[in-house]
């Protein structure tokens, strides 16, 4: 066995974790189908929403951690429920009033309200699959109208009505009386109209694989349910689906993990193996609610790369699917700038670090080095001390600290340069709010700017911050310039000057000299932002000028 199958085997990455569930089901062999299917379902009712993008990823990241730990051959089937009667009208598409004619068809037979496509759901199906193929995912896209309408889930549908009594005894004990008293795991498609029905049926037959109903107008129907007369109640279509596919892995959010017992037992039922699953904690916006298709709420795939990488996004999607997640637009900065402190990392770390790195999870073994010289956040302040309206005005800055940087050879610090502006721009500008300094706070400022001007005064501070220490300790070695060296300077003005906390001296700073509650490390912001500007924005700040 390989150093590396063997210290993934022993990895407590969480997709590792997963991984090897999955590989339990074969230890005597590979599957009869010839590979381990992993799936992902999507419900096209609205526009793809970066929830369904991060159960893709993760699903990809379980599937490539298990391709570390076997030789088993793997495939990803992205499964669009585009069968699924509109149920309500989605607020956030154009022309939504022509759409009410169309309730309760499948999405594919309702008219495509964009008008580029052959119908809603051709349209929200293009969709996913733009923003899938965009992140280079591998899988096999399904669309439920195809599988039901060409045949390929017949034989699990004959199987279905076969064992219609022991599904329908799975499904009444988790329904109120009311429901139970009408309902059918079969939903027949009417027809003449077109529409999906929900009514009881009056006849299952066994021998012909047929139902018999009557619709709404109290007409009796009866139907094959083969070649996409019918479509199966989402619940058991669910178990019906791993049955027909053989699916081995499946991951859903927590709004589904109730009915997992359901699903599993139906999928029993008709003859598979329930697959492994994962359940995740949901993305919340902003406000704490759940991230909806159909309302829009939250941040969308291309509002994120409107202001970040994908990678960024990918790394965001890593962390802790165990915890619910606020997608909101302040989260970005964070996610951009741990992604690259993991690839900064990951150049250092031995094999089994590696592993357990986020970044392997997303690139595999492919991961790339970052040239990101600043950090992301540093570049927000950067822009907004600067009032950047473009990429160039900060690179003049991001010369001053890494002369041979360029966009050509930066390129992801170029790109970040362009997010920086563009985020500053949409969320950091609007919320600047500036503060004059305390008479504390002048003093301070005035004494750093002092300090700021040679090399002797910057030591002399340090040393008066040192007898107040009770220190004797050597003075460093000047680098005036470098971040470690000014951030020492910054510290010990503070110390001078009193603060206690001393993070009420660097929330000043910010405040005052940024307009923010937060910002970076200091001394890292003057060596990139320049001794003499800072020195000038401390002026402006104590005249008054800022506010």
């Amino acid at each position: 066995m390989s150093d590396l199958r063997e210290t993934a085997l022993q990895s407590k990455a969480w997709p590792f974790e997963e991984a090897r569930k999955v590989l339990k089901r074969y230890a005597k062999g590979a599957p009869e189908k010839g590979f381990v299917l992993f799936e992902t379902g999507y419900g096209p009712s609205g526009l793809p929403h970066i929830g369904t993008f991060g159960e893709v990823a993760r699903t990809t990241m379980i599937k490539r951690a298990f391709e570390v730990i076997s030789d088993i051959p793997t495939k990803l089937v992205c499964f669009s429920d585009d069968l699924d009667g509109m149920r309500k009208v989605p607020g956030n598409v154009p022309n939504a009033e022509s759409l009410h004619a169309h309730m309760q068809k499948p999405l594919t037979s309702v008219p495509d309200p964009f008008g580029t496509h052959e119908s809603f759901g051709h349209h929200n199906n293009a969709m996913l699959r733009r923003f899938l193929d965009t992140f280079g995912f591998e899988y096999e896209f399904i669309s439920a109208a195809d599988f039901y309408g060409s045949g390929q889930f017949d034989e699990v549908l004959k199987r279905a009505v076969e064992k219609y009594d022991e599904v329908m005894a799975v499904m009444l004990k988790s329904l109120r009386e009311e429901r139970a008293a009408t309902y059918s795991i079969f939903l027949p498609i009417h027809p003449e109209t077109g529409r999906v029905l929900y009514v009881p049926m009056k006849k299952v037959c066994a021998e012909t694989h047929s139902i018999t109903f009557d619709d709404e107008d109290g007409k009796e129907w009866t139907l094959p349910v083969t070649g996409g007369n019918v479509k199966l109640q989402w619940k058991p279509d669910f178990g019906a689906r791993w049955a027909a596919l053989g699916v081995d892995f499946e991951m859903y959010g927590k709004d589904h993990s109730t009915n997992t017992p359901i699903y599993d037992n139906i999928c029993r039922i008709l003859g598979h193996r329930p697959p492994d699953h994962f359940s995740y904690e949901l993305f919340l916006d902003a406000n704490g609610q759940k991230i909806s298709k159909t309302s829009g709420n939250g941040i969308s795939i291309d509002e994120w790369l409107t202001y970040a990488s994908a990678d960024s996004l990918s790394y965001f999607m890593y962390l802790k699917p165990k915890t619910a997640k606020r997608m909101h637009f302040d989260v970005i900065p964070k996610a951009v700038d741990e992604y690259h402190q993991q690839l900064r990392a990951y150049e250092k770390q031995d094999l089994k670090a590696r592993l357990n790195n986020p970044v392997f999870h997303i690139h595999g073994h492919n991961v790339p080095s970052s040239d990101m010289v600043v950090p992301f956040a540093m570049l927000l302040n950067i822009a907004s001390v600067s009032n950047a309206e473009d990429k160039e005005t900060l690179w003049g800055f991001i010369n001053k600290y890494a002369p041979d940087a360029t966009p050509e050879s930066n390129p992801t610090l170029d790109q970040a340069a362009g997010f920086a502006v563009a985020y500053f721009n949409d969320f950091v500008k609007p919320a600047k709010v500036y503060r004059l300094p305390t008479d504390q706070e002048r003093a301070a400022l005035t004494d750093l700017a002092e300090a700021l001007k040679s090399p002797e005064t910057a030591l002399a501070a340090i040393a008066k911050k040192n007898a107040l220490d009770g220190k004797d300790d050597a003075l460093p070695v000047v680098d005036f310039d470098s971040d470690d060296f000014l951030q020492s300077v910054v510290f010990a003005i503070g110390k001078i000057h009193g603060f206690d906390p001393l993070r009420a001296w660097f929330s000043a700073i910010y405040e005052v000299l940024l307009g923010a509650t937060q910002g970076p490390r200091f001394g890292g912001f003057i060596a990139l932002y320049g001794v003499d500007d800072t020195i000038a924005l401390i002026n402006k700040a104590l005249a008054g000028e800022l506010v």
